[in-house]
């Protein structure tokens, strides 16, 4: 046997990884699935190969798709490799433009969430596409440091409403680019797919889950600040909040949220970080801490204290002081009805259980995947089995239990799909 051939037997196989990818199809004029749309899938910068094309059911889905993604250790570590591969998907449906979306984001191990909402054809537009670009994510990218502010905003009278607590806001209104940019859009955007959003721009699901819980309660503090204090409005602007780094956090219309990122987000979302005699929630400055020091939290710093055995808290706390504790909010905007407490599960009856089999049978209109219930109060079987359908469509752990997370996104679909039209579209 020759050397070159000795070496190339003696090479180990090149190893592969994969993440998955669910795609959702939903019409821009609410939370409205969209039915044997096209959908085909080809990695960015071959558009010519196909790797598949694919058509969504009665939820307006594809199904997991299964995608080569790059070495998982390049997520974990502060090198200069891309962490994750990314995909182009063109979506066609008929009555709706065609959108164009290029960037979907997949990490090595990890399932992606890829929301593509589409416009319905008019007489003004009847052949126009519409073009999604999303831009690197903002650890591997290049953007602007944030500017420094204090943590505790002072409440001055301005004319505006002071909130006296803590509301988690439906909606926030958030401004694509600096406060100034005037030709900035602003978009509407319900507060829990504005964190997941902002948490699947500014870290990887592939972190261990006290990092991701410490990251998402920064970015929940930093927002519910902005909101607490009206801090834009109080200056003239009509937005919550802005998607520039440099003045707040990244922001990016099409995001690819990651499935962890979404699920941990559903579990905590009214949480906010507080100190001791404070009633607003913290403004929470962070940074990466490797392009960018602050006096804040470091988001590499979180993954390396986590993999030490650090939780959420003691992150928190390692950054912003021993005196910085976890808060909830007193109030839940947008919600027909507040969580009971406690899961409900085969057995439980009462006026929540009537609610809860009202708000699935509203959802089923649209998502006839799930079967309708005979509104008894009655928590039973049937109930069980239609939970676990709305648990499946929604990326929540199939128990067919309504616990915390399973209740309020239950809340946030049936608003979606009672409305015409979202604010803003």
């Amino acid at each position: 046997m020759s050397e070159i051939n000795l070496l190339q037997a003696c090479e180990l196989p090149e190893i592969t990884y994969r993440g998955t990818l669910l795609i959702s199809v939903l019409s821009s004029l609410g939370q409205i699935p969209i039915p044997r749309a096209k959908v085909v899938v080809t990695k960015t910068g071959l558009p010519d190969h196909p790797i598949g094309t694919y058509e969504t059911d009665s939820s307006g889905q594809t199904g997991i798709l299964s995608l080569e993604a790059p070495n998982p250790a390049y997520s974990l570590g502060e090198g200069e490799e891309k962490p994750y591969s990314q995909y182009n998907i063109t979506v066609s449906a008929p009555d709706y433009e065609t959108t164009f979306l290029s960037g979907c984001e997949i990490l090595p191990g990890e399932e992606s969430l890829q929301t593509i909402r589409l416009v319905p054809l008019s007489a003004q537009s009847p052949d126009t596409e519409q073009v999604v670009m999303i831009p690197p994510h903002t650890l591997y990218g290049n953007y602007p440091a944030k500017l420094p502010e204090d943590e505790i905003k002072p409440i001055e009278e301005s004319g505006n409403i002071v909130l006296s607590r803590v509301v988690v806001p439906e909606y926030v209104v958030v401004h694509d680019g600096v406060p100034s940019d005037s030709s900035a859009k602003n978009y509407w955007v319900r507060y829990k797919d504005y964190i997941k959003n902002v948490a699947s721009c500014e870290i990887y699901s592939t972190w261990p889950e006290a990092a991701i819980y410490a990251n998402i309660l920064a970015i929940m503090s930093f927002t519910l600040n902005r909101v607490y204090t009206e801090y834009y409005r109080g200056k003239g602007y009509d937005f919550t909040i802005t998607s520039s780094t440099a003045f707040d956090q990244k922001w990016i219309y099409g995001q690819t949220i990651f499935q962890r990122i979404d699920y941990l987000v559903d579990t905590v979302f009214a949480n906010y970080l507080s100190r001791p005699g404070v009633i607003q929630p913290i403004f929470t400055s962070y940074c990466d801490g490797r392009k960018v020091s602050c006096s804040g939290l470091s988001q590499w710093g979180s993954r390396y204290l986590a993999e030490e055995g650090y939780s959420a808290i003691e992150i928190l706390r390692y950054y912003y002081g021993n005196d910085m504790y976890i808060n909830s909010a007193d109030y839940i905007s947008g919600v027909p009805s507040s969580y009971p407490g406690y899961p409900l599960d085969i057995g439980a009856t009462g006026e929540k259980v009537r609610t809860l089999q009202n708000q699935l049978n509203r959802i089923a209109r649209n998502y006839p995947a799930i079967p309708t219930l005979a509104t008894d109060g009655k928590y039973g079987p049937a109930t069980k089995n239609s939970v676990k359908a709305f648990q499946k469509i929604f990326n929540l752990p199939q128990t067919g239990i309504t616990d915390y997370a399973t209740w309020y996104q239950i809340s946030n679909i049936y608003v979606g799909v009672s409305r015409i039209a979202e604010p803003g579209t």
